[in-house]
């Protein structure tokens, strides 16, 4: 039998995966057909998570825990798998997001992220040029991992304006904005989510320049993440999360209300037909 090869699980967190689960199989005993068993894979799946050829799921992940009978080891590992195939200058947001008591999110040109249906985030994604099919659908998965923050216990309050404009912008055929447009609604009616349009008749000028996202722990504002081109940034320098903060109030007070904007949203999703 040829040599497994060597893993350094400080080089990645996919390599971290792989490690893990040679080391927990070998622990308890078993080999890779038994493992299969218990997780009702191929054998082949188990050999290729091993050996670096293949990302480990959600499903994979949570089913090797109950295997192994551990407290969501594997989860948290394949938790930081996600976070390593999204782009480098976001990851250390991710993870801020992901212990966020509180996000305050403006877009002046898109739905943002955490709200996307997978067909608006896929059609964003496929205009990267040079893009891959096989990259996009792994960055919509991610996407869609994240939105999990909506619905956890103890997950954050999420105040969302977004600029009149994206709910006109085509970014697809109209049943894909009318989706997209109910899927807001949809949302807006979890406890812990509130969204809010900045129309376009406050004539605001403030916030076109950059989409941003607030993130505070505990309380108390820690990092923003700035969107740009080709690079987004995570900021942390007082001085400049302070003028950020200054912004976002005052787009919140060019707002409308929850409820006419909720109404505002209805009267544009009718019209994509």
């Amino acid at each position: 039998m040829p040599n497994p090869i060597q893993i350094n699980p400080d080089e990645s967190p996919l390599a971290r995966f792989a490690y893990e689960l040679r080391r927990q199989r070998l622990n308890v005993g078993w080999t890779q057909l038994h493992l299969a068993g218990k997780l009702t894979v191929a054998v082949s799946t188990v050999g290729m998570l091993e050996t670096l050829k293949r990302r480990p799921d959600r499903r994979f992940a949570e089913a090797c825990d109950k295997a192994f009978k551990l407290d969501g080891v594997f989860y948290d590992l394949w938790k930081k798998t996600r976070w390593e195939m999204a782009p480098e200058h976001f990851r250390n947001f991710m993870a801020l997001e992901a212990q966020a008591s509180a996000l305050q999110i403006w877009d002046p040109l898109l739905i943002p992220g955490l709200f996307q249906t997978e067909s608006y985030a896929r059609r964003i994604f496929e205009d990267e040029p040079g893009i891959t099919p096989e990259l996009v659908e792994q960055r919509v998965g991610n996407r869609r991992e994240r939105q999990s923050i909506l619905i956890r216990e103890g997950g954050p309050m999420v105040l969302s304006l977004i600029d009149e404009g994206v709910l006109h912008r085509p970014m697809g055929e109209a049943d894909l904005m009318r989706e997209q447009l109910a899927r807001l609604l949809e949302v807006s009616e979890h406890p812990r989510v509130t969204i809010q349009i900045v129309p376009y008749a406050a004539w605001s000028a403030v916030g076109l320049q950059a989409s941003f996202t607030i993130a505070e722990l505990s309380g108390v504002p820690s990092s923003v993440y700035v969107e740009s081109a080709p690079r987004g940034l995570t900021i942390g320098e007082r001085e400049t999360m302070t003028a950020l903060v200054g912004r976002y109030d005052a787009l919140r007070a060019a707002a409308f209300p929850k409820n006419l904007s909720l109404d505002l949203i209805k009267e544009v999703m009718a019209r994509w037909t």
